[in-house]
């Protein structure tokens, strides 16, 4: 699962965002920059623990453009749940903090990006974490939907569903697509427990959420080191 998401990201949504041309937050894995360029927006943000993803949106508004390069930059991926969930609670508190920085000011955000970049930000920074967060609550109103009104067909069971159902099927289509573009044809049966996968994110959501809270500069570590050669 973990190949899966790294696949969509990297072949499929970034260089959906590098084709339409929007601001793009960066992976994490392996970036290039002019080191001038990287003087001039202030360097990283030592406090914003996915602070690539905060670099992207920055370089975006001052004028400067993000591409992605045919190459591949592997990674070594978490395999047990523990360090997945810190590692991916990081990333959620990332996005967040990044999120909230950069919407201090909606409009000069929206008049450096333009109408498409603005949309995009909302989309791929501020909708992944609402995506995590409600989609437990959604599954529980479809379900109790379900419980108390009596049947699929009603119409009152299916309007807390529907979206739900739909961005869930969304979901696997591209998790059983994204591994094609690399070979990986095996990996892609995978794609269908996604919903599961979805569900462990959104408790690694909650997690950052609460480390926002309480510890908002804490940078957890990811261990490697588990694979060797």
């Amino acid at each position: 699962m973990f190949a899966l998401d790294y696949a969509l990201w990297f072949d499929v949504l970034l260089p959906g965002l590098d084709r339409i041309g929007v601001p793009m937050p960066l992976g994490g894995t392996s970036n290039h920059f002019r080191t001038a360029v990287l003087r001039a927006i202030g360097g990283w943000d030592a406090f914003n623990v996915t602070e690539d993803a905060d670099i992207g949106i920055r370089l975006a508004q001052l004028g400067y453009g993000v591409s992605m390069l045919e190459s591949t930059t592997f990674e070594e991926a978490p395999t047990r749940l523990g360090p997945w969930l810190r590692q991916r609670s990081r990333w959620m508190k990332g996005y967040l903090q990044t999120w909230l920085v950069h919407m201090r000011d909606p409009l000069a955000l929206a008049r450096r990006t333009g109408l498409s970049g603005f949309l995009s930000f909302q989309l791929f920074i501020g909708g992944a974490l609402v995506f995590a967060l409600v989609t437990p609550l959604l599954w529980l109103a479809f379900l109790a939907a379900l419980l108390l009104r009596g049947h699929w067909a009603n119409p009152g069971a299916l309007i807390p569903g529907s979206g739900l159902l739909a961005s869930n099927l969304l979901l696997t289509w591209l998790a059983v697509l994204a591994p094609r573009r690399r070979g990986w044809e095996t990996l892609a049966p995978y794609g269908l427990t996604v919903v599961a996968y979805w569900a462990m994110i959104s408790a690694a959501g909650y997690r950052g959420l609460w480390q926002l809270f309480t510890r908002p500069f804490f940078w957890e570590k990811t261990e490697h080191g588990a694979v060797t050669n």
